[in-house]
């Protein structure tokens, strides 16, 4: 039964190799573990949209209802041409290839006249990248000009570092290759920035939730949602015996090998 615990204390390196499963069992954990200890005129909601680039601007649409065909996996039916066209045409085959998008999902946080209080944020691959860094980092300061709290929690090793906190202001000690960045803005335009250092060694720590200013704020236990989603998503199934993707640090191996030997997965 011990391989079926998840075999670190903290976060789990292999996860991150099915981010996009993980990240939406992730959110819906935490909306669950909230829902009892907000406000009663307060309540949470995990929102989504897809955003389509062009040249000239980015568009962000919510779906809302989702279509689904009867040739979906094939093609549709083909129109054929009427009396006097010629005849039906002999279409070509194409090369076909499947693509998932990455929708972006993320939590919020509203009173009952709809305002919005608190945006919780689990980074995925996309935001740290290129051009998903632009658009997190336009989404902060729209979030901190609107007097929204922030929270950021990041679990995802490589990338770029698109946290509200500045590299300059901060140092990650050796070992550490995750943190949550919590954003108060109860001014706005102004920053107050709480964050939570997630060595791999360590248990992923409680957080505060900030919500209004006559509000306490709500505790988050994260690692027990990390677990859960070990267990439900049955990731002990996983092929241990190869080094996680992206690789931890060369001086996290020797202890990841231990781990995995102790918990019979390698």
């Amino acid at each position: 039964m011990a391989a079926f615990k998840n075999p670190f204390p903290g976060m789990n390196p292999y996860l991150q190799q099915h981010w996009s499963d993980v990240h939406a069992t992730l959110l819906t954990y935490i909306r669950e573990a909230l829902s009892g200890e907000l406000p009663e005129d307060l309540s949470s909601r995990t929102e989504e949209h897809i955003a389509v680039e062009s040249e000239a601007e980015t568009r962000e649409y919510r779906g809302d209802v989702a279509l689904v065909e009867t040739w979906r996996g094939g093609f549709p039916p083909l129109r054929q041409g009427g009396p006097g066209d010629g005849g039906a045409l002999e279409v070509a085959e194409p090369i076909v290839f499947i693509d998932e998008f990455e929708p972006h999902r993320w939590i919020e946080i509203r009173d009952t006249r709809g305002r919005l209080i608190t945006v919780i944020e689990v980074l995925s691959p996309a935001n740290k990248r290129d051009d998903g860094w632009v658009a997190h980092r336009r989404k902060q300061r729209d979030l901190a000009d609107g007097g929204v709290n922030l929270v950021e929690i990041d679990l995802v090793r490589g990338g770029h570092h698109v946290t509200a906190i500045s590299l300059e202001k901060l140092t990650f000690p050796p070992g550490t290759c995750h943190h949550i960045c919590v954003t108060r803005s109860s001014v706005p335009g102004q920053w107050r920035l709480e964050v939570y250092l997630c060595p791999l060694r360590d248990r992923l720590p409680t957080i505060r939730v900030p919500l209004r200013l006559t509000d306490p704020d709500v505790p988050l236990a994260l690692q027990p949602l990390v677990d859960r989603c070990y267990q439900v998503g049955r990731y002990w199934q996983l092929d241990h015996t190869r080094a996680p993707d992206p690789a931890v640090a060369p001086e996290e191996e020797t202890w990841l090998d231990e781990r995995l030997r102790a918990a019979g997965l390698r």
